[in-house]
């Protein structure tokens, strides 16, 4: 029996909440509201607490009493990485909620991520109030702007401090959450009393624990799109073949379900299977049966796709400005690779190349997704008000709940073996190995 727990659900809060809640409703959450980490049956005995209890996670939601007085508090928005459908979502649901529920009447928008936090860069700051906020769900990316990249921590508590900022809010993915991390452990240890809570963003959707990121049903309704066009394209001509790279670094999550939304795709390639392009069982052979068969194929490729196949042993190791490792350009390489293969073997092809990965970053979240960044905006406010810091609001079991910011780890997977990945190989009728 495991006493020891996998994951540490622990909340920090800044003190005693003295103040009365100024929302006037009947489900007023508790800390001793949990949900349950494990609920199969099968090993629900076996994931304990330091106590011995079955592990479990704090609720998300209103409190009766609150940490900070709203007439005093002063908050601030800010958004970090990539670009991702929802954010503007977020930003509004913040501070609608902010405003209207809770009072506070001071809320800051920071510009350019953390950057915005550091005095040298100049940046102003903008003065965010329901009537600028209003019509922001309709435009794309984050009338905040973003920025990657490490920024001192030091100057970045020394400016919250400064400005009187009571809560921070920070919208972006595991970069983000790490650099939340610091923020929170240097707020502690000099003992002020500024709230540090983040919303997860990740267009990939891989964030460990985290149900379904923002942005995501988007991504995979502006990748269907992209799928049709191709298929159109691969169908109007000789031997077409459309081939399109998405977004996906560590994960084939996007690529795996558009495929099944769009059952228009006959090859899906992500990093989590392996594939080789020569020989019996390559990919190459597996398009070319595909081409000879039914005169044309739609190949969907995530951009961490095949990175093995490109990358030498003796390659320097490169990362861009949030720390990640620079992926080589599978898109272009597969493109390359099988123009000259069908070249090699005297076979005419029509081949185009579709790359929306920034089309689909930069759209309005749809419907799905713009309630869901409500709720995570509104979750975000309850938790802030209520003192808690150094978390993020979650949906975890179709339950908005309270994660420490090291749960913000990208490392979910699709499985090989799995359920999904074995709907894929059905939808699509590819090989399920293509490498010797």
């Amino acid at each position: 029996m495991m006493h020891s727990p996998i994951y540490d659900f622990t909340i920090s809060d800044l003190g005693e909440r003295k103040i009365v809640s100024p929302l006037n409703i009947a489900n007023l959450q508790s800390d001793d509201k949990r949900l349950l980490f494990d609920c199969h049956l099968d090993s629900y005995d076996e994931t304990k607490d330091r106590q011995g209890r079955p592990l479990s996670i704090e609720l998300a939601g209103p409190s009766r009493n609150i940490f900070f007085d709203p007439s005093l508090t002063k908050a601030a928005i800010v958004t970090c990485g990539g670009l991702c459908p929802g954010i503007n979502d977020v930003i509004r649901s913040i501070t609608m909620e902010l405003f209207y529920r809770y009072g506070v009447k001071d809320i800051t928008g920071i510009k350019y991520g953390f950057r915005g936090l550091i005095p040298e860069y100049g940046l102003e700051t903008v003065q965010l109030l329901p009537e600028i906020v209003k019509d922001i769900t309709s435009i794309g990316g984050s009338i905040l702007s973003c920025s990657r990249g490490h920024q001192d921590i030091d100057k970045i508590i020394k400016s919250l401090s400064n400005s009187r900022i009571d809560i921070l809010f920070c919208i972006g993915g595991d970069g983000t959450m790490r650099a939340m991390q610091q923020i929170t452990a240097g707020i502690m240890k000099l003992g002020l009393k500024i709230a540090v809570v983040g919303i997860p963003k990740t267009i990939d959707n891989d964030l460990d624990l985290i149900q379904k990121s923002f942005g995501f049903d988007t991504a995979i309704a502006q990748t269907v799109h992209a799928i049709r066009c191709a298929h159109v394209e691969a169908k109007g001509a000789v031997n077409g073949i459309g081939l399109i790279k998405i977004m996906g670094r560590l994960s084939g999550h996007i690529a795996a379900n558009a495929a099944l939304a769009q059952n228009d795709t006959n090859f899906v390639l992500i990093p989590e299977v392996p594939f080789t392009l020569e020989g019996k069982n390559g990919f190459l052979i597996s398009l070319e049966k595909r081409i000879k068969s039914s005169g044309h194929a739609v190949v969907l490729v995530a951009e961490g796709a095949g990175q093995d196949l490109m990358r030498r042993i003796d390659d320097p190791v490169e990362t861009d400005p949030s720390g990640n490792l620079r992926l080589y350009d599978i898109g272009i390489f597969l493109k390359n690779k099988i123009e000259n293969y069908f070249q090699r073997i005297n076979r005419e092809i029509n081949l185009k190349y579709i790359e929306p990965s920034y089309m689909i970053r930069s759209v309005p979240a749809n419907a799905s997704d713009s309630i869901y960044c409500s709720s995570l905006g509104q979750y975000a406010v309850h938790a802030a008000m209520a003192g808690k810091t150094g978390l993020l609001v979650a949906l975890l079991k179709d339950e908005y709940v309270h994660l420490p910011l090291n749960a913000a780890v990208s490392r979910r997977k699709i499985d090989p073996q799995g359920d999904l990945w074995l709907r894929v190989l059905e939808a699509t009728g590819q090989p399920p190995v293509m490498k010797d």
